[in-house]
């Protein structure tokens, strides 16, 4: 391993050389790091690292796969194949090593990421160093986890779950009914693989992974979902990593959940409700503050998005596109303006939107106004997601996601509890209570039972070698900024980076935040004790005096999350504008 120099706030503290710090003689020595424990390292070092056969795919990268033990009790046993994508370091002479990227769901897809990165990473990690994404077992180009015969028997039945959550009586039995089949035929016809997909295991995969593009310590960067990868990497192998950033974060330890918790939805533990509430409130106060000529809706936005709320709930409003007629429910609006929080910018769309669903629910607007809104409304929509439906070829987004968010923790006995469970929550965090809440119902202990024996529960407090980098941002949406900070205090060799910052995981958001990170990864100084970055957008805000001189720019698009969508891409270049990273969301 190469030396790195480690500054903190006050300078030099020290040379870490394969991992040892070494301090100052008048210091005090700092406590001995965890090592890997005699049984996780027998488990992966006994399989041998596979031998990657790169070859050139989409115009800027390599791939390969990699076929890794199903259970690594078993080396020798059954396996499942990997996928695994790789752009090389723009300067292979000077090169640190790779950097594994994770973009979260679960379901994520880590070759996206991968072939995405020149659009997003600071130049100088691409010029230094390879950047490896994997599919994690069961998803995307891996071998899939597949709990149902044909596409036809997975449409019929998981055709409940084409809500983002029941509102009706008769929503929430059809939601319920389809999450049970899909507990039961992952426990049964999806059962070999289902069982294997905890986040333990692929921890296990990224480690025989390190060694096989050849890294004496793991370098990572994840986001959402991939920050609990990341956490228990560094818990599972706390001396076998240089450097490690996770970057909207989940607690482990709520994210597992225990006897105390078990009868608690995921998000009565991990909050993201409550984190999406908050942001949202914050908007209203915002447009408030700025005044009607920054935000149209100011003085009364929390009243007309409430009544939207209200109108909506009482009667779904039927619109139309290329696809044709259909419905916009309660439901659609919660989840419009949940996805329009992911953005740094999605306040704005968030008045439009409310604006132009006044208009279509109103039942005095003339004809005109009419069209016109639900013109504009339908264009607003075709960025972000369309309605839900399954075709071929089978598109199994919904086991992949159950596969770890089920095996990974404990969750309530019965699915029929998650209406009494959710509408609690929604009463806590009005709208997103719901929305997030069900998000686990699939997981209900009497219909999930299938369970991986080698999951990873803890402990979450180890010390690791290294430092590990935890960002958080106050306005996520999806990863609770409290979860942050309580996992920086399970982790004593840990440092917190805040961001008052918009939208989902805060790279990007901030030339502060972005220097930090990448700083981070290539020398392994981390930020000052207390350092808080503020996100270059701000709702109802002109924009940066910076950008409007042309000294920077500011992010405010992400890049695709979808291979073919990234493939469509024009070849990327040193010097081109950057996006946001493709994150992908944990619903």
């Amino acid at each position: 391993m190469r030396a790195t120099l480690r500054f903190l706030a006050g300078g030099i503290a020290g040379l870490v050389v394969a991992g040892l710090a070494a301090v100052p003689a008048t210091a005090a020595a700092a406590p001995a790091a965890d090592r890997t424990s005699a049984a996780e390292a027998r488990r992966v070092d006994r399989v041998p690292a596979p031998k990657l056969d790169w070859y050139p795919c989409y115009d800027w990268a390599e791939c390969a796969t990699a076929d890794l033990p199903v259970d690594y009790d078993r080396p020798n046993g059954p396996t499942t194949q990997v996928a695994v994508l790789r752009v090389k370091a723009r300067d292979q002479e000077h090169k640190i090593g790779s950097l594994f990227l994770n973009p979260g769901g679960p379901g994520g897809s880590g070759t996206s990421i991968a072939l995405s990165s020149p659009y997003f990473l600071g130049p100088e990690l691409l010029q230094k160093f390879d950047i490896v994404g994997f599919d994690p077992r069961g998803i995307a180009n891996s071998d899939n986890v597949k709990c149902f015969k044909n596409t036809r028997e997975q449409t019929e039945k998981l055709s409940g779950m084409n809500v983002l959550f029941p509102w009706t009586p008769e929503e929430t039995a059809a939601y319920i009914a389809s999450a049970q089949e899909l507990g039961r035929s992952c426990s049964t016809t999806g059962k070999k693989l289902a069982g294997a997909m905890s986040t333990a295991e692929v921890a296990r995969d990224m480690d025989v992974l390190r060694r096989a593009v050849g890294d004496e310590k793991l370098s990572y960067l994840g986001f959402s979902y991939g920050t609990a990868l990341g956490q228990y990497y560094a818990n599972m192998f706390p001396d076998r990593f240089r450097a490690l950033t996770v970057d909207g974060v989940i607690d482990p330890t709520k994210w597992t959940g225990d006897q105390q918790t078990q009868d608690q939805t995921l998000d009565d533990r991990i909050r993201s409700a409550d984190g999406a509430y908050k942001a949202l409130t914050e908007i209203f106060k915002r447009c408030d503050a700025a005044g009607a000529e920054l935000c149209p809706e100011s003085g009364k936005f929390a009243a007309d998005f409430a009544l939207v709320a209200d109108r909506l709930r009482a009667k779904p409003l039927e619109l139309e596109d290329e696809a044709g007629k259909y419905y916009f429910r309660y439901s659609d609006f919660v989840g419009q303006a949940l996805g329009m929080l992911y953005d740094p910018s999605g306040s704005e769309i968030i008045v439009l939107m409310t604006q132009d669903l006044l208009t279509l629910t109103d039942p005095g607007t003339s004809a005109d106004r009419r069209d016109a809104a639900a013109k504009a409304l339908t264009e607003r929509l075709a960025g972000h997601g369309g309605r839900p439906g399954r075709d071929f070829p089978y598109y199994n987004d919904a086991e992949a996601n159950a596969a770890v968010i089920c095996t990974d923790g404990l969750h309530p006995a019965g699915a029929a509890r998650w209406a009494q469970l959710t509408a609690a929550a929604d009463e806590r965090a009005p709208y997103f209570g719901r929305a997030w809440g069900w998000g686990d119902a699939m997981c209900a202990r009497d219909t999930w039972t299938v369970q991986d024996e080698d999951a990873y529960t803890g402990p979450f407090t180890r010390r690791t070698s290294a430092p590990v980098l935890v960002v958080g941002n106050y306005w996520d949406p999806a990863t609770n900024y409290n979860d942050a900070v309580s996992s920086a205090a399970l982790l004593p060799n840990s440092r917190l980076l805040s961001n008052d910052s918009w939208g989902h995981t805060a790279y990007g958001t901030s030339e502060c935040a972005t220097g930090a990170v990448d700083q981070y990864l290539l020398t392994g100084a981390v930020p000052a004790e207390g350092t808080v970055c503020v996100g270059d957008v701000q709702p109802f805000q002109p924009a940066p005096e910076a950008k409007a001189r042309g000294a920077k720019q500011t992010r405010t698009e992400r890049a695709p999350a979808d291979l073919a969508d990234v493939a469509k891409l024009t070849p990327p270049a040193a010097g081109d504008a950057k996006l946001l990273p493709p994150v992908t969301a944990l619903r």
